[in-house]
């Protein structure tokens, strides 16, 4: 009827397919994981929530914004923030995924954005630009590690 080699071969692919499925859904939670932390430091930045660096920057972070003449570490970025904020206000934000990678611990979000500003005369600006963002996974969840991006020429 069935040899035992049949049976031993049919028993590992039905093992390795049951690994691979497995394994999908963590990979998709994984990057809805990273988008959610993206969306939820923009959407701090515009309500004026300044925690958002506190919670969501690793210790060691570092971004270079294309405003920025060189990288900036959390406590710059903590500083910078807080000086753009008596400039100008976000008051309005889009966010558009590109791609979002992860590997193991260490997730990339690449995408595009459009933002509108309101300065101190009540003049409202809207810009366009991309950012590349690097996560790392901790035991609190992801948080950023660095990032690269900005306005668009």
């Amino acid at each position: 009827m069935f040899s035992l080699r049949t049976i031993f071969v049919s028993s590992l692919l039905v093992m390795v397919s049951a690994a691979v499925s497995a394994q999908e859904p963590v990979a998709v939670n994984d990057q809805a994981d990273v988008w959610a932390v993206v969306e939820k430091q923009w959407n701090a930045q515009e309500k004026g929530d300044r925690k958002w660096i506190d919670e969501l920057l690793t210790d060691d972070f570092t971004g270079w914004g294309k405003e920025s003449p060189a990288p900036r570490g959390k406590a710059s970025t903590r500083m910078w923030n807080r000086f753009a904020e008596q400039m100008s206000k976000m008051v309005a934000h889009e966010l558009y995924p590109l791609s979002i990678i992860v590997n193991d611990d260490v997730a990339i979000a690449h995408y595009l954005y459009t933002s509108a500003t309101k300065d101190q005369d009540g003049d409202i600006e809207t810009n366009n630009g991309r950012y590349t963002d690097v996560l790392l996974r901790t035991a609190d969840g992801w948080k950023f590690i660095a990032w690269h991006g900005g306005q668009d020429d």
